[in-house]
């Protein structure tokens, strides 16, 4: 398996482009089962995951062609069943239940895996789908869905759910009638889902509120577009580039849905500034310590949490890290103190002090965002340290040691043997 070795201590300098969002994507490559013809997504981010949902797509039947930035889905003799050997490695496979059951009537889909951050279960999509009229049991590990036809419902959530208001808004997209998603998620990528389902012909209103409202279509068209930057990605350069400290632009930011990141940011004594699409970062100052505590969005993101604790590990002072969306999101402390972290862990809140220095060392990545934050802790770290299992990161990060290198940084890949 794959390492990342970085000699830390070199302050980041130069820009860095952001690439299209991993999260919008994946929902918006399973909405391509939505219809017949070819649909075309631009701006599609080189990463494991979307291969592993474009060999998912291919394995139910679906032509195809996968070479990001530009990715093309034909579906074709569509098999409505998505086998436990791709869904495991992937939570986000879930979201090909929706499309299945709502343009085929019926989908077998095995129960996903993914990053082992905490519970996630699949209730409120299974919940939804049986208020749109779907019969569904378990069997075996799968889920099995059927409908003849969907049909409108009001659905209520009993907390928002990212992936079950993108499974629901598709399935809803080909259900006959009016759909109302109560409680939904607000996140960016809910936005983008509903931009491209508006695309194809469906009527979708309210997206990034709290109600969603979508109208049925007795069937879709296939549909070209450009997907949005990826906030998490841009927000952990701009936290490496303020750990780090230089002078960094890190161009395509969506900096409108960053806002929560960067306001937290500029309070702990970063400097951010808007320069066109992007964002110049600027930290040679003493660092300060802040509070956060993760929400759905708007709040502050879940995704950024581990990556901004190592930030508050160099702050002066205190900070309280408050993790209030998923129940074991702290995996990587032990590693961040094995490199000389104070950190210490009450319940779903990390206190952080100021870390004497950082030390390099091997340390383990235990999923996608802890490996992006123990990268950023090899940037400062005085020597060496090895970040192992970095396929979690090539989950969610293109190219990170090339954009990381392209900065001044000291970082190579290497290939290790599993003993």
């Amino acid at each position: 398996m794959d390492g990342i070795r970085i000699r830390g201590g070199k302050p980041l300098a130069g820009r860095v482009r952001i690439s299209g969002s991993k999260n919008a994507a994946l929902p918006i490559l399973c909405a391509t089962l939505l219809s017949d013809g070819e649909s075309q997504l631009r701006n599609v981010p080189d990463l494991r995951d979307i291969g592993t949902t474009a060999q998912l797509l291919e394995t139910m039947g679906c032509t195809v062609h996968c070479a990001p930035p530009v990715v093309r889905v034909k579906p074709n003799n569509v098999t409505p069943e998505a086998p436990y050997e791709l869904v495991k490695q992937m939570r986000a496979s879930v979201l090909v239940l929706g499309p299945l059951v709502a343009r085929f009537g019926r989908a077998k889909v095995s129960l996903p895996g993914g990053c082992q951050i905490g519970s996630r279960p699949i209730d409120q999509h299974l919940k939804g789908l049986e208020a749109l009229g779907a019969t569904i049991r378990t069997d075996h590990g799968y889920v099995l869905a059927e409908a003849p036809r969907l049909r409108g419902a009001e659905i209520v959530f009993d907390m928002p759910t990212v992936t079950g208001t993108e499974n629901l808004m598709m399935a809803a997209a080909l259900a006959k009638g009016r759909t109302t998603l109560v409680n939904s998620a607000r996140e960016p990528e809910i936005v983008e889902l509903a931009r491209v389902l508006n695309k194809m012909g469906a009527k979708v209103r309210g997206a990034g509120t709290g109600v969603i409202e979508i109208e049925g279509q007795d069937e879709l068209a296939p549909f070209d577009h450009a997907i949005i930057p990826d906030r998490i990605e841009a927000g952990t350069y701009l936290v490496a580039a303020a750990a780090a400290g230089g002078d960094v632009l890190v161009e395509n930011v969506p900096v409108e849905d960053l806002e929560t990141l960067i306001a937290k940011m500029r309070a702990a004594g970063v400097t951010l500034e808007p320069d066109g699409s992007g964002v110049r970062v600027v930290r040679f100052n003493p660092l300060r310590s802040v509070d956060v505590t993760t929400a759905p969005h708007p709040g502050f993101p879940t995704d950024m949490q581990a990556q901004f604790m190592v930030l508050m590990c160099l702050a002066q002072g205190t900070s309280q890290i408050s993790e209030a969306v998923f129940e074991n999101r702290f995996m990587h402390v032990p590693e961040l103190i094995r490199m000389g972290a104070s950190i210490d862990i009450h319940g779903h809140t990390a206190h952080v002090r100021q870390a004497k220095r950082l030390d390099g060392t091997e340390v383990m990545a235990t999923d996608l965002r802890a490996s992006a934050s123990l990268v950023i802790a090899g940037l400062v770290a005085e020597g060496e340290t090895l970040v192992r299992r970095v396929y979690h990161l090539d989950r969610g990060y293109e190219r990170m040691e090339a954009k990381l290198e392209a900065l001044g940084a000291s970082v190579a890949r290497e290939h290790h043997v599993e003993g």
